[in-house]
Formats: C-alpha cells, structure tokens, sequence
C-alpha cells in the first residue's frame, strides 16, 4: 500500500503542475478505490482552494456533490465508495477539469472503464471540462477496444507518461 501512495502522489502531483488545473475554479475529482491511482488526500488538500466535485452513484447515472472535508464523506449505496453527502451539483457547464480513473488507457487517450458507462455518460454531459485520465505506468497500453459511446481523454498522465 506504501508503495501504491507514494506512485499515486508522483501522479498526482504531475496533474497539479499541468496549467489546465492549476487555473480551474471547478475540480470532479473521485474518492478511489483500492485499485485505482488514490486521490484521498489530493481530494484534502485542493478542496479549500477549488470547488472539488466528487461523483456519486445514483441509479444507473452519477451525480456530483461537493467535497467539503472528511466529515462529509458516506460510504456509497451501490460500491461502498465514499461519496459526499450534500446537495447535488447541477452546473455541468462550470466543471473545467475532470480527473477520471480507469482500468486501462491508451496511447490516443481512449479510456476502458469498469463496463457500466457511468463515466462516458457524465463526461458527455461536461462540454466545457478538459478530461484528464490518470493511472499507473502499467494501466497505459498502445490500443484498447473503443466502443462508440467511449469519451476520450483529452490527457492521460501516469508516473512516467503525459499522452
């Protein structure tokens, strides 16, 4: 696990360098899970400075509340994950960068996620965001399959790459 932190805090650290994230005013990041690049103290440290969104299942969609500090995170009804409690979020225009996980990413910035959409479908819904993907070195490959309802990245950034 110290292992897993101490890659994910490289990366992470390489996003908050890029100028597309340091002049957002409106941050969708996610409370990770275990296999995913962790944002848990990410999350703590930028949400006093940007308004950070986190996605909450809802049925089959997302939606978005604002992370307001530790106290305020639930574990989620659908994957345990920690969402927000609070008001739901409906000003999609004013979201300007999404950091989004992902199972695998390639090269072109096509992303493969868990199966179920939730992502592709909330990042059609975002016109103005930049979309970020961040993962591991491993996650990144030359090709994955790309479906047509697949939103692509507009960067993905691990420990070595920037695509």
């Amino acid at each position: 696990m110290e292992e897993k932190l101490r890659r994910s805090e490289g990366i992470m650290r390489r996003v908050e360098q890029m100028p597309e994230f340091a002049d957002a005013h409106v941050v969708l990041m996610y409370w990770s899970m275990a296999d995913e690049v962790q944002t848990h103290a990410f999350v703590d440290q930028w949400y006093n400075e940007k308004t950070v969104l986190l996605p909450c299942v809802q049925g089959d969609d997302l939606v978005l509340r604002q992370y307001t500090g530790p106290e305020c995170i639930i574990a989620g009804e659908q994957f345990g994950i920690g969402e927000p409690t609070g008001p739901e979020y409906t000003d999609l225009e004013r979201v300007e960068l999404i950091i989004v996980p992902g199972v695998a990413f390639d090269r072109s910035g096509n992303r493969m996620g868990r199966g179920r959409g939730f992502y592709d479908r909330l990042l059609k819904s975002t016109p103005n965001a930049k979309k970020f993907g961040v993962a591991y070195d491993f996650q990144i490959l030359d090709k994955i399959p790309v479906e047509p309802h697949d939103v692509k990245m507009d960067r993905v950034v691990s420990e070595n790459e920037n695509v």
